[in-house]
């Protein structure tokens, strides 16, 4: 086909705009940009958790209060039960168990380690839980529904966000998640954000 200035038919434009057409880049699910809501340096938070690594499994209650330098987890049982109380401060961290056992070691990752046979990346879900990223550290993100995150991949771990609910400041926070790990699924529901 030989083209002269000028001459181009009808049917040639059409189908010349099909082919760019079809060379454009499609809006993929997830595009939208993200929106991270504000970093809050201290909260305490209550919900529910089941834990799954390979054959073994936890449900429980837990309760989080988090500050600058400390944190505290309680977790209970289904019932009520006070299972475990878990403190870390910089320098150190404490696992006591209902049963009056004590664990200690010098940061949440050795504690966890010792106590769990995996380590427990509290200092990343301190960002998780709120829908944010742990700062200083590469991840990738993947928008949800709305501009909140749907999917977030940081420390080896994804984050898939389920729902959101506001916090007592109206702001967005994550209300249903499931973090992964190799071998490791935690499922956590948060009930109440101050």
């Amino acid at each position: 086909m030989q083209w002269r200035r000028g001459s181009a038919s009808p049917a040639a434009i059409v189908v010349c705009s099909l082919v760019l057409a079809s060379c454009a880049e499609l809006p993929q699910k997830g595009s939208a940009p993200v929106a991270f809501p504000p970093v809050r340096a201290a909260f305490d938070i209550a919900g529910r958790l089941s834990l799954k690594r390979g054959d073994q499994a936890l449900t429980a209650n837990f309760q989080w209060q988090h500050k600058a330098a400390a944190d505290t987890i309680d977790l209970a049982s289904p019932t009520g039960q006070t299972v475990a109380r878990l403190h870390g401060a910089p320098g150190s961290a404490i696992l006591q168990t209902a049963d009056g056992r004590v664990e200690t070691a010098v940061d949440w990752n050795a504690l966890t380690t010792r106590a769990l046979d995996w380590s427990l990346p509290v200092g990343g879900l301190a960002y998780w839980i709120q829908g944010v990223p742990r700062p200083d550290a590469q991840f990738s993100v993947e928008a949800g529904t709305g501009t909140e995150p749907g999917v977030l991949r940081q420390d080896g771990w994804t984050i898939v966000y389920l729902a959101f609910a506001p916090d007592e400041n109206h702001v967005p926070r994550p209300a249903r998640m499931t973090l992964s790990y190799p071998d490791v699924e935690v499922r956590l529901v948060v009930d109440t954000w101050r």
